[in-house]
């Protein structure tokens, strides 16, 4: 962005997964801001933080977000505490804080320790930040029985350290405002939006080019079902019944089955570190001695030993991607310490997430109903977020809405372009009130 060019705009898509931030510069136009990262500049930032011991800083605790913190926990992961997705208790009432080297966090402290080094990282571009900000919000929070009232409270605390006003939109309604400026005629326009917390639909009334007010909210609806839960359906499914999970074991004279509790924490790589320690090594040599297929523990000893969390979570993350173009693609992790091969044909993803993409399709039938529309009403259908590029889901529109009134593109952030040049429209307070109705 031209230094000469202030902003008029700022909208930050704070996501379970990435956040993305894009600031307009008036004109219909928005720039995506480019972050520093160990590996050069990506618009992509890491929704992730790590904290380590440090005796020079005040408090004794350094912190790092982003990608800079995934580098940071991989160099020293036992002496460091990683959070990622921690987007996904801003609704939860049971969460009160994380203890952090015995300091204790809040998740407004957690945000604003994020959003310090987001900022930071964006270097020149967010160094002067305008007075209009504009944030996403899931249509639906993750968890059983979500407090939005308690989410709201808490990204207020978490925002307020950018000393502006800050104004909320539903995540799908920032996609539909970017994407209704491609349109040359009036249209009732469907938004998807796959992230990696929550699956979110937004309806969205668009006027002819040049209108007072373009667009026009009409509906939402949302499920905390997305592309993690698809990474943990793989390995659920593929990998840990080859690290044991599903065997059995001998005691005295009865073989059991091994319980499902030494598996807890392979569903995020990140705690998996937390599990090489004295007491659970030494259980697991004790399950390994009385597996019927010691093999299997032996390489759930090795996942756990060497850290091998984040790169089989890797692995797992490129096998969905490949399916998303391919048929059957091999499942690929070879380490000094453990390789692990597998072919899985799509059909066998598909079957694994046969549960989540049904609840995926009934969220949508309410988005549909809450905006009082049937599926012939919708004219055009955007598609947005990783997931949204599995064939699985994609199926769900094509066969509700036919091949030819879908669009997609700009999956990663289409988001938070759309926020910025809602924050530059002069009906601004209506779209972020479209969220109470």
């Amino acid at each position: 962005m031209s230094a000469v060019t202030p902003a008029k705009a700022l909208g930050i898509d704070f996501g379970t997964t990435n956040s993305v931030v894009a600031l307009a510069t008036g004109e219909g136009n928005a720039d995506l801001v480019e972050f520093r990262a160990p590996g050069g500049t990506a618009s992509v930032f890491r929704t992730a933080l790590c904290f380590w011991q440090d005796g020079d800083r005040p408090g004794g605790v350094a912190h790092e977000a982003g990608p800079w913190a995934i580098a940071e926990f991989l160099d020293f992961p036992q002496g460091s505490r990683f959070l990622q997705s921690f987007k996904s208790v801003a609704a939860n009432p049971l969460f009160d804080q994380a203890t952090i080297f015995e300091k204790r966090m809040r998740f407004e402290d957690l945000g604003r320790t994020f959003l310090e080094h987001l900022v930071a990282h964006g270097g020149a571009a967010l160094r002067n930040l305008p007075e209009r900000i504009v944030v996403g919000r899931p249509v639906r929070y993750v968890g059983s029985r979500p407090d939005e009232a308690l989410a709201r409270t808490r990204y207020n605390a978490m925002f307020a350290t950018l000393g502006r006003e800050v104004h909320y939109v539903y995540e799908p309604l920032g996609a539909a405002y970017g994407h209704a400026s491609r349109l040359d005629r009036p249209a009732t326009l469907l938004v998807a939006d796959f992230g990696g917390g929550t699956s979110d639909f937004s309806i969205v009334r668009v006027d002819a080019p040049g209108a007072a007010r373009r667009c026009v909210p009409l509906g939402s609806a949302g499920i905390g079902i997305a592309g993690d839960r698809f990474d943990f359906r793989i390995m659920d499914k593929l990998v840990l019944p080859m690290l044991g999970k599903g065997g059995t074991y001998r005691s005295f004279d009865k073989v059991l089955e091994i319980p499902d509790g030494h598996f807890t924490d392979f569903g995020d790589w990140s705690r998996l570190a937390l599990m090489r320690n004295r007491r659970t090594l030494a259980e697991l040599a004790k399950l390994q001695r009385s597996a019927t297929n010691t093999a299997a523990i032996d390489r759930m000893i090795a996942v756990v030993e060497h850290e091998l969390g984040y790169p089989l979570y890797e692995a797992v993350g490129r096998l969905k991607r490949s399916l998303s173009s391919d048929a059957h693609a091999g499942f690929r992790f070879d380490s000094p310490e453990l390789a692990i091969e597998a072919e899985v044909s799509r059909a066998d993803f598909e079957s694994w997430i046969a549960p989540d993409l049904e609840q995926i399709a009934l969220t949508l039938d309410t988005a549909l109903a809450n905006a009082g529309v049937t599926a012939e009403g919708i004219d055009r259908v955007f598609l947005t977020g990783g997931s949204s590029l599995i064939p699985a889901v994609r199926h769900i529109f094509e066969a509700r809405f036919g091949e030819d009134r879908i669009d997609s593109g700009d999956e990663l952030t289409s988001i938070a372009h759309g926020l910025a040049l809602i924050g530059e429209s002069a009906d601004l307070a209506e779209w972020s009130a479209a969220q109470e109705g």
